[in-house]
């Protein structure tokens, strides 16, 4: 089928800058400045792209290595909430030591080059108990979130205590932190009293005193000195808005509270239907409605799900190409500023009165939420998918930040459940500019799409692009791109990055799954090398310039890190690289084959040996470490409890260790000298807990819990003295299998 779209009549719009409050400049003079459409950096486009990482809810010893995972995932800004539950958990007494020390997590992330956003609240949600307001907060003669005097006190309290922790690292300082978010969702959502969950299921207000209260919290935190370069709040569902606060936004396709207190089918979503989000007037198929003209402010999202948490009644296992359809979905619709809630998963906190500090409808420790990054590290495939596409945002920001969305007719009214119309828009600059394509849409499958055509007509010409694309795949292709002065008019592969190695330019591309590579440059260029092989090489030049493409597949593409002195490595497993350049392999493998471009980037060494004779651009080296097994013995105790042992000292030799479980039943619970260490809500997937933090107690046997999952579970209460009984047709809770899985780490 053919699909036309006329640029010929494009007209670009004014984009200027939205002035003092939200400018900065750092003590070494660099300025970052918001106009109507994106972020400048120095005067030049900047992509920004944030990653959600609570840090109260890890240990602080695996921090810095997960937040170098970020950089390299792409990340430029870390996003965390300060849940108010975990700093004050009594009155008056805080604490910021150990996994609440923010200090020393701000800094991690200024030593690796990552900016910063706080989430002050003092309502954050995020699945906490009482979204992170304290309990004590119940007992007070005033109303939360609100404008009374009482309240108000207390959040200055609190305010002036995290400005103390970060006095000093704020952009105009030096430091990494650029933005700071007040309430959450003000207006829009709240959470229930945990201490009245079962009984009388008491929410906490979600807000009635609008752009007052907002601008209210603005004030306390500066005179706390909380003083980023710009603030931030939440913009969804007809929450609050100020003028003086950039609006973000996101979206989630796999919504758990649907079903937080019934069962039923969840619907497909308008998620993954392209939109214009910068444009004044539009129809839009789902709840944009912002309080504002949408040109006069940037596209930007804090919450675009990289995952999702597992709700009592709504269990799944959360597809990992879903991440980067959404994120090309929302470039398409006029994203300049990419935000992920969870990119890192997490564990909370015990209270220090032994309290649970997540909210009653998901597991009382895990925060894993299918995240990018798991809870303890794992590398996920939508990290992995991740990483081509921030780099291509990287390397394009100076000419795809300004550019615009075009869609074609109908494209915004698709019903998602509708199969039949490729899913695609244009962001460009009426000459040039990138086509789009998704393939993928939430509680449903697209078919293949096969020998489609797109034309795109322009004042600088035609391009027609043949499309096949696979199912659940998405794509970015360039039109009129210019690469080094060598103009590239159109190509059926993905454009991922530029480096330069040893004085030449390569430029990588990769080929979606489904695609076959084509590339048509300007006639006078001379094109030697073949793009019918992957991986390929191509040589182009004109008029005495020179370019290398690197042509790769989406497998390959999965696996690229971009090194800080422009080298290239392959592998499917989690890179390390600290701030001076030294590199680290975290594996679940003894035996690795890394890749490499160039071919000799890595010195031989006893971990590191050069594989002979392997024919292609990449070098390929063999990363070996002595193998280490960690035997496990379990001992039934009853159809639902088991003992668990490990040998002594069972992580010698080894970075970690991830205790896997495979069971049926309703809910799993580990515990560890008599304390809850993690719990799952079975859905099906492998339950993993991170041994690290526990390393000293392991000495001791771990005890599992299965919760059975009942069919037909009825309770009588009527019966003498209050008694209750519980009959059930049937239950089931069966342990599958026990195992541990080695995490090492080997020095490249």
């Amino acid at each position: 089928m053919r699909y036309d779209l006329d640029l010929t009549h494009y007209t670009s719009h004014p984009i200027y800058a939205l002035g003092g409050d939200f400018t900065g400049t750092s003590k070494s003079g660099e300025k970052l400045e918001i106009n109507s459409y994106y972020i400048e950096k120095s005067g030049a486009p900047w992509f920004a792209i944030s990653g959600e990482f609570h840090y109260s809810r890890m240990d602080p010893e695996r921090w810095e290595d997960e937040l170098v995972k970020m950089r390299l995932g792409g990340v430029n800004i870390v996003s965390t909430y300060l849940f108010w539950n975990h700093i004050e958990e009594g009155e008056g007494c805080f604490d910021f030591t150990g996994r609440r020390d923010l200090r020393h997590f701000v800094s991690l992330c200024q030593r690796h080059g990552l900016y910063v956003i706080l989430r002050v609240g003092p309502f954050d949600h995020g699945e906490a108990r009482n979204g992170g307001l304290p309990d004590w907060l119940y007992s007070k003669p005033f109303e939360v979130r609100s404008l009374d005097e009482g309240f108000l006190a207390c959040t200055k309290r609190l305010y002036k205590q995290i400005g103390r922790q970060v006095r000093g690292l704020f952009y105009k300082d030096g430091g990494p932190i650029i933005g700071v978010q007040l309430d959450n969702e003000y207006m829009h959502s709240s959470a229930i009293w945990e201490m009245t969950t079962g009984i009388s299921n008491e929410w906490i207000p979600h807000g009635k005193d609008g752009e007052k209260y907002l601008l209210a919290l603005r004030e306390i935190a500066l005179d706390c000195g909380l003083t980023p370069a710009f603030f931030t709040g939440t913009a969804w569902g007809g929450a609050a808005y100020s003028e003086r606060i950039l609006p973000l936004w996101g979206g989630y396709a796999y919504r758990p509270w649907l079903f937080y207190h019934q069962r039923g089918e969840h619907p497909a979503t308008e998620e993954f239907i392209y939109e214009d989000y910068h444009h004044d007037g539009a129809k839009w198929a789902d709840d944009f409605t912002p309080e504002y003209k949408p040109s006069s402010r940037p596209y930007a999202c804090c919450e675009m799900g990289a995952g999702m948490q597992c709700c009592y009644y709504y269990r799944f296992v959360y597809p990992c190409k879903s991440v980067d359809a959404l994120a090309n979905i929302k470039l398409a619709s006029g994203c300049n500023f990419l935000g992920y809630y969870m990119f890192h998963g997490g564990t909370n906190p015990i209270g220090k009165l032994g309290t649970y500090m997540n909210e009653a409808q998901v597991p009382k420790l895990s925060y894993d939420y299918q995240a990018a990054l798991g809870e303890f590290g794992q590398v996920r495939e939508s990290y992995k998918r991740l990483k081509a596409l921030h780099l291509f945002t990287q390397t394009f920001a100076g000419i795809l930040a300004p550019m615009e969305t075009v869609l074609p007719n109908g494209a915004s009214e698709i019903d998602p459940r509708d199969t039949e119309p490729l899913r695609f828009a244009v962001r460009t600059d009426g000459n040039g500019g990138f086509l789009f394509l998704n393939n993928f849409q939430d509680h449903l499958t697209l078919t293949e799409r096969k020998d489609e055509k797109v034309v795109i007509k322009t004042k600088a010409g035609e391009y027609e692009f043949d499309v096949s694309l696979a199912p659940e795949e998405n794509a970015i292709l360039p039109f009129n791109l210019t690469l080094d002065g060598i103009t590239l008019r159109q190509a059926t592969a993905q454009p991922v990055l530029r480096t330069v190695i040893d004085g030449r330019v390569t430029y990588v591309f990769l080929v979606p799954d489904g695609m076959t590579a084509d590339f048509k440059f300007e006639e006078t260029a001379i094109v030697e090398g073949s793009w019918q092989s992957k991986p390929g090489m191509l040589t182009v030049k004109k008029d005495g310039k020179e370019i290398d493409i690197l042509l790769i597949s989406r497998e390959l593409a999965n696996s690229l890190y971009l090194l800080r002195n422009g080298a290239l490595l392959f592998t499917d497993e989690a890179l390390l690289e600290d701030e001076f350049g030294g590199l680290r392999l975290e594996t679940l493998s003894a035996n690795n084959t890394v890749l490499t471009y160039p071919k000799d980037l890595l010195s031989q060494s006893d971990t590191a040996k050069p594989v002979e004779r392997f024919e292609s651009v990449f070098g390929a080296y063999d990363v070996n470490i002595r193998e280490l097994a960690v035997p496990v013995v379990v001992c039934p105790q009853s159809d639902q409890h088991y003992r668990i042992c490990l040998p002594e000292n069972p992580l010698e030799g080894l970075k970690d260790a991830r205790l896997q479980i495979d069971y049926l039943g309703d809910i799993g619970q580990l515990f560890l000298n008599n304390v809850m260490i993690s719990d799952n809500f079975s859905n099906g997937d492998t339950w993993e807990i991170g041994l690290l933090e526990h390393r000293q107690d392991l000495e001791q046997p771990l005890v599992l819990k299965i919760s059975p999952l009942r069919k037909g579970a009825s309770v009588n209460v009527e019966s003498a003295m209050a008694a209750r009984n519980e009959t059930v047709e049937s239950s089931l809770a069966e342990l599958i299998s026990v195992r541990v899985k080695p995490v090492y780490e080997i020095q490249l």
